[in-house]
């Protein structure tokens, strides 16, 4: 028997399926399939009466195409959803964009709004806001479209924006009923900040990275005794004109020795690092009994004062640390409960104000060095 082909000696069987997936054709007519035979709109009316349930979507940006961050974000609520359709129930779901923020302002302004030589500050203002509504608008278009692409399924007809006017009107009448309720203040505390765009930051917005930075060891003289200096210990100078306050670890052991013809107060576990081991010359006591120290700031006229707090580690530094609770979380809660001013002599640029003295005018990382050499100056600089 003579074979002319091989496939004929392989029983295969029949399909109806094309050789090649051939994306660029078949897509299109899936969603226009889908489109038409009204699919969403089927399963809410076949779920008319049932119980409701409601999967609440946290909006993407509006600033570009979707990635696969957002693919796994939408593809799991959409499997959600479907589930509960499913089940019986009458699963709505309303998909929304988020369009404001930081990320969509630095691709408007990447593209450079509409301005005019001489226009004010007021109507540049307007441009910026046009320009990232203009791009906030673009994306969300191209967004709903992938996404759709993706089969998720939902009321995109009726989609919320953050920048609606009925969405910022529903806002405000929220915000005026926390207010008329007596539950918002108006106070200060520090924030995530970007110098260069002028706004806060989200933590989500924020990357660390490794970076040098100097690492000071400073005298503060305490008040009534001359020559007496707490040493204290930061890697950030430039929040040196905030300080207002000093604190210890309450339950830490610390020393009082005199060296030279000074008298230093560490904590005892730091002292041999700081070259002044204790002895039988060395005072011990433990840091809840420092604070009633009140101390001289080492170049402002001003003076703080010494409090206790829980989280004043003793593994790095002196075992006292700078208080400045316009800079600091911990700072700022330390603050708070000992009802402390929270000092930021810092404008939105990065700037140091008047309430740094000489130091004003100038940027804060740029400030690090010549505070610095005013401490060495004015002998408060024990190591750098």
């Amino acid at each position: 028997m003579t074979v002319s082909k091989l496939s004929d000696t392989v029983l295969l069987p029949k399909t109806e399926f094309a050789m090649r997936g051939q994306m660029s054709k078949q897509e299109p007519i899936r969603l226009q399939r889908w489109i038409e035979s009204r699919r969403y709109a089927r399963m809410r009316e076949a779920r008319t009466n049932a119980p409701a349930f409601f999967l609440h979507d946290g909006p993407p940006y509006a600033n570009g195409h979707i990635h696969i961050g957002h693919a796994l974000n939408k593809i799991l609520k959409d499997i959600i959803v479907r589930y509960k359709f499913l089940r019986g129930f009458d699963a709505p779901y309303l998909p929304g964009w988020d369009c404001h923020g930081l990320p969509i302002e630095i691709k408007a302004l990447e593209a450079g709004p509409s301005t005019k030589d001489g226009e004010s500050p007021a109507a540049r203002k307007i441009a910026i806001r046009r320009a990232c509504r203009a791009y906030a608008e673009k994306y969300l278009n191209i967004q709903r479209e992938e996404f759709l692409r993706l089969g998720v399924i939902g009321e995109y007809e009726k989609s919320y924006l953050t920048m609606d006017p009925d969405y910022q009107a529903d806002i405000l009448e929220g915000l005026a009923k926390l207010v008329e309720g007596g539950y918002v203040t108006r106070s200060k505390k520090p924030v995530l900040w970007c110098a260069r765009c002028r706004t806060a930051l989200a933590d989500a917005e924020v990357e660390y990275e490794e970076a040098p930075a100097p690492s000071i060891t400073v005298k503060f003289e305490v008040v009534g005794e001359p020559s007496t200096y707490l040493l204290i210990w930061t890697t950030t100078p430039w929040t040196l004109p905030a300080n207002i306050a000093a604190a210890v670890n309450p339950d830490a052991s610390y020393i009082r020795k005199t060296v030279g013809r000074e008298v230093w107060i560490v904590a005892e576990s730091r002292a041999e690092a700081l070259g002044m081991a204790s002895g039988p010359s060395a005072q011990v006591m433990k840091g809840r009994d420092l604070t009633s120290l009140q101390y001289r700031h080492p170049f402002l006229d001003r003076t703080g004062r010494v409090f206790a707090a829980d989280f004043v580690a003793l593994d790095t530094g002196t075992g006292i640390v700078h208080i400045a609770p316009g800079h600091g979380e911990e700072d700022f809660h330390l603050g708070q409960k000992h009802k402390l001013d929270t000092l930021s002599p810092v404008d939105a640029a990065g700037r140091l104000t008047a309430e740094a003295g000489v130091f004003a005018g100038e940027q804060v990382f740029d400030a690090n060095p010549k505070i610095i050499e005013l401490l060495r100056a004015r002998n408060t600089l024990v190591k750098h």
